[in-house]
């Protein structure tokens, strides 16, 4: 199998501390990926945020992230996920998925806080999970959101991240 092709434009919209590099977005992406992607990732405040969730998803509020694919993903063949080779199969001749990904900074960093998770790691599911979106993935129903959150998980551990969805806080208390 050969390796994704990854064409990655990253516009921060906003200053703010902990923000991810280009290339921890661009490693996150990659690691995701099993097919040719373009994509625009745009880190915004929550104004931008709460106007692309009410324009788009009719949701007055700045949600975590957002994707959107410019392909028509109802076409895509079913995604397996081969736990003995560590790969995502898509059997498709699309050459490129392009899309656009929407990271609200503040919306991230105050789950991480709330979660109690360290705020590399939250990123990293996010776009993890939105590169899955931009792949065909969806968690309309019980059976796909079980199939998508065990894909994350399986991807958070190879970059050495823990399991977003455990109750137990992956960082420590420090009050």
């Amino acid at each position: 199998m050969t390796t994704p092709k990854l064409s990655l434009s990253v516009q921060y919209a906003i200053a703010a501390v902990g923000l991810p590099t280009r290339q921890q977005f661009r490693i996150w992406l990659k690691t995701a990926l099993q097919r040719n992607v373009r994509v625009v990732l745009r880190i915004v405040d929550e104004n931008e945020g709460r106007a692309l969730n009410k324009q788009f998803r009719g949701k007055n509020y700045a949600t975590n992230v957002l994707t959107f694919t410019y392909i028509d993903n109802s076409n895509l063949s079913e995604i397996n996920y081969d736990l003995n080779e560590d790969s995502v199969k898509l059997t498709d001749d699309i050459d490129f998925i392009y899309g656009d990904i929407v990271i609200c900074a503040p919306v991230t960093a105050q789950e991480a806080r709330e979660q109690q998770k360290e705020l590399q790691a939250h990123y990293a599911h996010l776009i993890i999970h939105a590169a899955l979106h931009l792949q065909g993935y969806d968690h309309e129903n019980t059976q796909d959101a079980t199939a998508m959150e065990g894909l994350e998980v399986l991807l958070l551990d190879k970059l050495g991240y823990p399991d977003p969805y455990l109750t137990t806080p992956s960082v420590k208390n420090l009050s």
